[in-house]
């Protein structure tokens, strides 16, 4: 199998992961703050078969590594919860919304620290030679680099992603129609935002990514 084919299955592997945990962080904050949806319907675990979007866990990634877009996001099935049972239903919808993103971050925090610490531990020193190159710091790049991407990628505020959910626990009840129509159009605004906008707000990620791990 070409090498380009490894590195792209391994990508999407370590994507679905990274959505898996994404999705697992949402259903157990709604479970610590008082909603039992998501365990009762069998979403609280990191079984991949339970959280999986054929289209957005395995088609779009696919798709994006095989068009060479220079970048990969995707998603995972949202886990089920009912806001109503949240002890406190506007603070709860902000923190179930934010616990994934933040399970992301956390992750990449993680792994980039363990990169710029690694010389510490014995690993040889960082090297950008592909050929000379530790596979710790080729695995744990893409880790850090593919959760900072998911990080950022869900706090667009465009439905059915987790940015929606937080602007509109903001949004005044008038603005109702805004909210309507971003949720009814939301996946094509998205893949339009994803087509043609994205490569605007990357740099963010590579600034990120060197801040943590301390690679430029």
């Amino acid at each position: 199998m070409p090498m380009q084919a490894v590195d792209g299955i391994f990508y999407v592997i370590i994507l679905i992961m990274s959505v898996i945990i994404h999705e697992f962080a949402h259903g157990y904050v709604a479970y610590l703050l008082g909603d039992d949806t998501a365990r009762l319907e069998g979403r609280l675990t990191l079984n991949p078969l339970k959280h999986l979007d054929p289209f957005g866990s395995v088609v779009l990634p696919l798709l994006l590594i095989l068009m060479q877009a220079g970048f990969v996001v995707g998603w995972a099935r949202p886990v089920p919860y009912n806001p109503n049972n949240l002890r406190n239903r506007k603070r709860g919808t902000l923190m179930v919304a934010f616990a994934g993103i933040l399970a992301n971050i956390f992750i990449a925090i993680l792994f980039g620290l363990f990169i710029r610490f690694a010389p510490y531990f014995g690993l040889p020193p960082y090297t950008s030679n592909p050929l000379l190159m530790d596979p710790f710091y080729k695995i744990a790049s893409i880790i850090v680099l593919l959760n900072l991407v998911l990080a950022l990628f869900n706090l667009i505020p465009i439905p059915p992603l987790d940015g929606s959910k937080i602007l509109f626990s903001f949004m005044p009840y008038k603005f109702r129609k805004i909210e309507n129509f971003l949720e009814r159009w939301g996946m094509f605004i998205l893949l339009f935002f994803i087509i043609f906008l994205w490569s605007q707000v990357s740099p963010i990620i590579y600034g990120a990514f060197s801040l943590i791990t301390g690679i430029h």
